[in-house]
């Protein structure tokens, strides 16, 4: 297999190390463990799942999707399907299928429980460089990796679910799912601080990922030469200290609360406080990656 590209060191490529017997309880977020936790003690979870899988949800978007978008293979769109390689070994986790779909906003996604695939937007494509790219596929299977594609496909489809539940108990079952609503994007958001440190174990170096956070919060084409990282850095200081005032963080939950990402200066922050920690250690001794 080639080289990751982008890696470079002293003008050589870098070999990135693999993960053999990762678990994904070695990277997860202790935010997302909570509420994981704190999610499936909520009342009415396991009505919500059984009625998703009543609906064929999953069934229905996976056919959509393998319609209406370009599946990524050996042949078709090779350099993506080399970053989804590499991802894969290096987590550990068997590869799933990967799409591309037509769409100029910059997003990424996965989807499906039993069988889950990844789509990437061109929009995002047009943003991200070759590293940039590992990073955001490593982040994707790192939710695969991590077991989050299940409350994820609750999580997209929440609102409808919920009003067909509040239909069929004349109301009562709506008022119920809110509380359900609420969980589950706050499951989302530390779900995705997750995901990013599987994305950081895939490409290794952590100035790729904090390009793709600068570049989700602002980051136009045109303008992208004149962007410069270390203020981006100072942003992600200036955050953390607004914490300080009980004010600011009440505004923040407030901001947050229907939210299905974290805001990415904060994704940045937390990112950035686990490569100085935990990254570290877990990246010891491992196999390499030819």
């Amino acid at each position: 297999m080639a080289a990751p590209p982008g890696n470079k060191t002293n003008g050589s490529k870098k070999k990135l190390k693999t993960f053999a017997g990762l678990t994904a309880a070695e990277f997860q977020h202790p935010h997302d463990a909570a509420a994981t936790e704190a999610l499936s003690s909520v009342p009415g979870l396991d009505t919500v799942v059984s009625k998703v899988m009543e609906l064929g949800v999953e069934r229905v978007y996976y056919l959509e999707n393998t319609a209406d978008n370009v599946r990524v293979t050996e042949r078709m769109l090779p350099r993506l399907h080399r970053y989804l390689g590499w991802g894969c070994r290096i987590l550990d986790v068997p590869e799933p299928e990967l799409y591309v779909t037509l769409n100029p906003v910059p997003n990424a996604y996965t989807y499906g429980h039993k069988s889950p695939f990844i789509v990437l937007t061109s929009g995002l494509i047009d943003l991200l460089g070759d590293e940039e790219l590992s990073f955001v596929i490593g982040h994707e299977l790192g939710h695969i990796k991590a077991g989050h594609v299940l409350y994820t496909v609750l999580a997209n489809n929440i609102a409808s679910i919920v009003a067909a539940i509040g239909q069929a108990t004349f109301g009562i079952g709506s008022l119920l799912g809110q509380g359900l609503v609420v969980a589950l994007h706050d499951w989302y958001r530390k779900a995705e601080l997750t995901a990013d440190r599987a994305g950081l174990l895939c490409v290794q170096r952590l100035e790729p990922c904090l390009r793709v956070f600068m570049k989700l919060a602002g980051g136009a084409g045109r303008l992208w030469p004149e962007m410069d990282e270390r203020e981006f850095v100072r942003q992600i200081r200036a955050y953390e200290e607004a914490d300080a005032s009980v004010l600011n963080r009440a505004y923040k939950t407030l901001l947050t609360v229907r939210r299905t990402h974290p805001f990415p200066i904060l994704r940045a922050h937390e990112l950035d406080a686990w490569h100085r920690e935990g990254y570290q250690s877990l990246v010891g001794p491992r196999g390499l990656l030819e």
